[in-house]
């Protein structure tokens, strides 16, 4: 009588079923006896690939954080902070449960490390101080963070009686979720775009009054 077969796990294979398990049931709905039955083998088996649920996480947010363009930054501080940012909106936006863990931040994540270098790098190099350069890099994480962790427009109820005559301010605020989608996109684009203009109007200042001093004496 054959003995019966284990299926061959690999790590993209557990990485690809827990994923699954975030998107379905949250980031509290996996565990490693969840994960071992969708798989169809023991706990155990899954401890050779993974020793810790944390490690897992790693390599999850690891392979998400792969999809994360930073290359623009080549043709400019401007165009790499616009394409970075979208990418990284995008990416977040497939696997909104998983966001919660991927806001800690980086910790010894090689792709997340990889992308804050070339982000830091790309800003100073352009001409950004170390220090504004990481108040940049971390105010853009915060805004796509925050736009990738909730939608503000399904927050309202599309009921026109719950605004209607008590809230005349919010008289349309029932149409919000209907256009949920379009609303919450073009506020992203909009705050995105202000941040970066306003970032173009520092440094283009900045550049300015280092040259003036130099004018005088001449």
């Amino acid at each position: 009588m054959p003995r019966p077969t284990t299926p061959l796990l690999s790590q993209a294979g557990i990485r690809a079923a827990a994923l699954e398990i975030i998107d379905r049931d949250g980031l509290d709905g996996l565990s490693m006896r969840k994960l071992a039955t969708a798989l169809g083998v023991s706990a155990p088996a899954l401890y050779f690939h993974y020793p810790t649920k944390e490690q897992l996480l790693d390599d999850v947010a690891g392979e998400i954080m792969e999809k994360v363009d930073v290359s623009a930054f080549a043709s400019g501080w401007r165009e790499g902070l616009l394409s970075w940012a979208r990418s990284y909106r995008a990416a977040l936006a497939e696997h909104p449960n998983i966001v919660p863990f991927l806001a800690r931040g980086p910790g010894q994540r090689d792709a997340s490390l990889r992308r804050a270098d070339a982000i830091h790098g790309g800003l100073v190099g352009a001409g950004w101080p170390a220090r504004e350069a990481t108040m940049i890099g971390a105010s853009t994480k915060y805004l796509v963070v925050g736009a990738a962790m909730g939608s503000f427009s399904r927050g309202f109820v599309d009921d026109v009686q719950v605004y209607l005559n008590r809230y005349p301010a919010l008289v349309d605020a029932h149409r919000l979720r209907e256009h949920a989608d379009a609303v919450d996109r073009d506020s992203f684009e909009f705050a995105l775009t202000m941040f970066v203009d306003g970032l173009a109007a520092r440094l283009a200042q900045a550049r300015q009054a280092s040259v003036a001093p130099s004018r005088d004496r001449t």
